[in-house]
């Protein structure tokens, strides 16, 4: 193949691929759109919800609090524990 030929097959590769990539961009930006409204509307679910019921939304919260707490004490200690 000549020089000119390779690069008409690469050009026109590239500007497939690029046209993908833009489609690709534009799903991406829809899809972000969607999940910040679905996550808007379960922020104020949850709102909602933990101005009802503070005492049970406080115990979540903890637990979630515990929960990450202890989660990240073991990625700390790297697992090890009573191990020298």
């Amino acid at each position: 193949m000549a020089k000119k030929q390779i690069e008409a097959v690469a050009d026109a590769l590239k500007e497939k691929v690029m046209a993908q990539v833009d489609k690709s961009k534009i799903l991406a930006v829809k899809e972000v759109a969607k999940v910040k409204k679905q996550l808007a509307s379960t922020y104020a679910t949850v709102e909602s919800y933990a101005k009802k019921n503070p005492e049970k939304a406080a115990m979540v919260a903890a637990g979630i609090g515990a929960a990450l707490g202890a989660a990240i004490s073991l990625l700390v200690s790297g697992g090890k524990k009573g191990k020298k």
